[in-house]
């Protein structure tokens, strides 16, 4: 049976056909439009020609690259300048801490002193000192007043002479012929100058007033230095000679309170604080120096041979200050003081403190009481920390035996003290002859420290004498192996240094000091807390270099009259060295050299007592 296809069906499959024929050309077309667009663009980029730059377009584009690099480097340049300042601010920083540690360290050094004498002295003395003391602020005070009055008085005396130069100048003016033709001429030009003064900023004006103030400040300065150097240079003068215990006491004062004063002004100069650094230090050496002196006058004491000649040295090396400073006075002018101030290179002020700081100013290092006896680094009581604490009556024990030849009539316990690291007993020690004092290490009873107030007159006993006396009383307490390497004697009383010494090598961290009387040749003071604290059995090690080759490394002027090989404290660490000991020019010197490097490591001027002798 034929199928008949019904109108509905026809309409429908011509609309499927023409569907299918729209989605083909469609299908055909987005094939299409893909090449067509990129045969164009290809076309475009074949078809652009390249753009030529000009010579001029070319030059400007150099012109810019150079730019860019000149800015660069610019920036560059900033963050280096401003990294270093950085660096410069840190390291100004961490010196400001390491001074500010230092004066720390020596105020704390001062007060342990302090504490030791104090702990060492008897009533009576101790009521002396105070009188005396109070009576030394007193003068000082008065001192100070007389001398601000004087200083006062001086400026008035300026001020007044200059009135009275000017007054005559003026006067001498209005009596000069034609005068009148004259006056009217600068009246008519001070007129126009004030006219045109008018156009000129009030800044300027301001700050040429400023820099004149700043001039002037710094010039009275100046004058107030060498005022005072002056001062100290008669001070020091007449305190060298003098022997009267009054005069010596007026005299140190003035040197204290004229030390402060120059320590003051030097801080106030416009000068890098580096040029006056090593005169700012002798300054003020020179005043601790004049106040330790006043401190043994107001205990009744007497000037020591070795303060007699620091206050030599000190004269000398002022005198030297006072000559260049006075050049420097004489030449100063307004002018030279603002190219200091704004730290111009070649002005007088740079050049004075320049020769004072390379030429002249040496703060010595006093080893008058020989090498290494007052900066031996204590770490711990390597020697004893093991032993067994003992109790007071064991210490009073202790004490009888080890002084059994000073005819004890009584011994006590007075209490503890702490040293240090190291905890002792204080004893006091009754004899015919006079009060002793001692300590005794808590653990194993060592006799840290002793000593007697009976003075001694006579000289009966040579030195060498005494130094067998010294031997002797070290051993009955059970120090072996010590060697005296240091001996000064003022004809009364000899005293000694001891180091402890192993296969021909001295170590001068494990030190005792010994005083020996020489009138009746017994030992009347010991100082052994160094060698409490630091000694042991060690050896020091070998020599990298030999003394021939150590010897070589110093200067060919040096005459050298000792040397052997040492241990020293370097740093707070024990550096093996060799010590070569004798005289460049008039002055005596210690100097050390690595033993493993070959390297100058520490110089050391005797300054001081010309009785104290190296023991080689």
């Amino acid at each position: 049976m034929k199928k008949v296809s019904s109108g509905a069906e026809k309409a429908e499959e011509l609309t499927r056909k023409k569907s299918t024929t729209k989605t083909t050309k469609k299908s055909a077309d987005v094939k299409k439009k893909p090449a067509t667009k990129t045969v164009k663009k290809t076309e475009k980029k074949v078809k652009k020609p390249a753009k030529k730059l000009t010579e001029k377009q070319i030059a400007k584009k150099k012109a810019r690259e150079m730019k860019k690099a000149e800015v660069a480097k610019i920036k560059a340049e900033k963050k280096q300048r401003r990294l270093e300042k950085k660096l410069e601010a840190k390291q100004k920083r961490l010196d400001r801490i390491a001074a500010l540690k230092e004066k720390r360290a020596e105020r704390k050094e001062k007060r342990r002193e302090r504490r030791d004498m104090l702990k060492h002295e008897t009533k009576e003395a101790r009521a002396k000192r105070v009188a005396e003391e109070k009576k030394a602020k007193i003068e000082a005070r008065n001192a100070k007043r007389e001398a601000r009055a004087a200083e006062r008085q001086a400026k008035r005396e300026h001020r007044l002479k200059v009135r009275a130069e000017k007054r005559a100048d003026r006067k001498e003016r209005q009596h000069t012929p034609g005068l009148g033709g004259w006056l009217a001429a600068v009246i008519a030009l001070g007129v126009t100058t004030l006219a045109l003064g008018t156009m000129m900023t009030f800044g300027w004006i301001r700050m040429n007033g400023m820099e004149a103030d700043m001039a002037s400040i710094h010039m009275e300065s100046v004058y107030e230095l060498n005022s005072i150097v002056d001062n100290l240079d008669a001070g020091l003068s007449k305190a060298r000679v003098s022997n009267s215990q009054a005069e010596q006491i007026k005299l140190l004062n003035e040197i204290a309170i004229d030390s402060e004063m120059a320590e003051v002004i030097l801080e106030r100069l416009p000068v890098d604080t580096q040029l006056t650094q090593n005169m700012t230090s002798f300054v003020n050496k020179m005043g601790d120096s004049a106040q330790s002196m006043l401190n043994t006058l107001a205990r009744g004491g007497k000037l020591s041979e070795s303060q007699k000649a620091t206050l030599g040295y000190m004269y000398e090396t002022n005198q030297q200050m006072k000559s260049v400073i006075n050049e420097m006075t004489a030449s100063a002018s307004p002018k030279e003081i603002m190219n200091a101030w704004n730290g111009k290179d070649g002005n007088f002020m740079v050049k004075s403190f320049g020769n004072l700081e390379n030429n002249t100013i040496e703060t010595p290092k006093e080893i008058n009481d020989g090498p290494f006896a007052e900066n031996i680094k204590k770490v711990s009581a390597k020697n004893i920390e093991d032993l067994e604490e003992i109790s007071a009556t064991n210490a009073e024990e202790l004490a009888r035996k080890y002084f059994a030849d000073y005819g004890l009539s009584d011994v006590h316990c007075t209490g503890e003290a702490v040293a240090d690291q190291l905890v002792c007993y204080n004893l006091e020690l009754k004899t015919k002859d006079g009060d002793m004092f001692a300590q005794l290490s808590k653990k194993g009873g060592k006799v840290v420290m002793f000593d007697s107030y009976k003075d001694c007159s006579q000289n009966n006993f040579s030195v060498e004498r005494c130094i067998d006396i010294a031997e002797d009383f070290l051993n009955d307490l059970g120090i072996e192996g010590m060697k005296a390497v240091w001996t000064s004697e003022n004809g009364t009383t000899c005293n000694l240094n001891f180091v402890y010494e192993n296969d021909g090598v001295v170590f001068y961290p494990d030190m005792i000091k010994v005083k020996v009387c020489e009138e009746r040749g017994i030992v009347t003071g010991m100082e052994g807390l160094a060698y409490c604290l630091n000694h042991t059995k060690r050896n020091a090690g070998e020599a990298e270099i030999s003394k021939a080759t150590a010897k070589s490394k110093l200067n060919s002027e040096f005459n050298v009259e000792g040397s052997r090989l040492t241990v020293i404290p370097m740093e707070g660490e024990e550096m093996l060295a060799y010590e070569f000991y004798g005289n460049y020019g008039e002055n005596d010197y210690y100097i050390y050299i690595d033993a493993m490097t070959g390297e100058e490591i520490q110089v050391l001027t005797v300054v001081g007592t010309k009785q104290g002798k190296a023991l080689m």
